[in-house]
């Protein structure tokens, strides 16, 4: 199996592949469908389920030099009423502002990003260090650590910067609540040797 495994399962939401079609004339820099919304359709294709099986929401970050609430709040509004249609819950963040908010709500500091790739690298699970966009009439999936964890159905805590056990945990269980079949690796007390990004 290969990327295309993974982006025809992602595909094969529809919801999903209405809105990485509609994303392009939103004006949004850098988007990107990232995490569950990615990983999860081929977990459930994997394992014999509906495309849409488990998927709470859509993340789609995108990227903005502008970091004024107001600015990613026009942009989350516009995204919304494109998408009302689809009947699921799509949450937007700009990827460039997450330093300004992320220590207060989860108690961690978050280095600035300088692109929404670089938010996806930051997820607490190598499987959801993912996303795709519709780019040129293609699709592009980045997944800076590969999809053999994906196609293996395993979590792995990622070994990078912002790392939090609890709050990886609480996501392990609740993907394991919902895919059984998940390999789940424990999570490491203190951040282990890794190649630098």
């Amino acid at each position: 199996m290969d990327q295309d495994f993974v982006i025809d399962a992602v595909l094969g939401s529809s919801p999903n592949r209405v809105l990485l079609e509609r994303l392009p004339a939103l004006g949004l820099g850098d988007a990107w469908l990232v995490s569950g919304a990615v990983c999860q359709p081929a977990w459930n294709a994997l394992t014999g389920r509906p495309p849409d099986y488990g998927i709470r929401d859509r993340d789609v970050f995108y990227f903005d030099a502008d970091t004024s609430w107001a600015a990613e709040d026009a942009v989350i509004r516009r995204v919304l009423a494109a998408t009302a249609d689809l009947g699921v819950a799509i949450e937007v963040r700009n990827q460039a502002r997450v330093h300004l908010w992320y220590q207060q709500k989860f108690g961690t500091p978050y280095a600035p990003l300088r692109s929404a790739t670089a938010g996806i690298e930051r997820f607490l699970a190598t499987a959801v260090q993912v996303g795709i966009r519709h780019d040129r009439g293609r699709f592009v999936l980045h997944a800076p650590r590969g999809i053999d964890d994906i196609i293996t159905l395993t979590v792995r805590p990622n070994p990078t910067a912002n790392f939090a056990v609890d709050r990886y945990q609480e996501k392990a269980a609740a993907w394991k609540a919902r895919w059984p079949e998940l390999r789940v690796l424990p999570a490491f007390r203190e951040r282990p040797d890794h190649r630098s990004d």
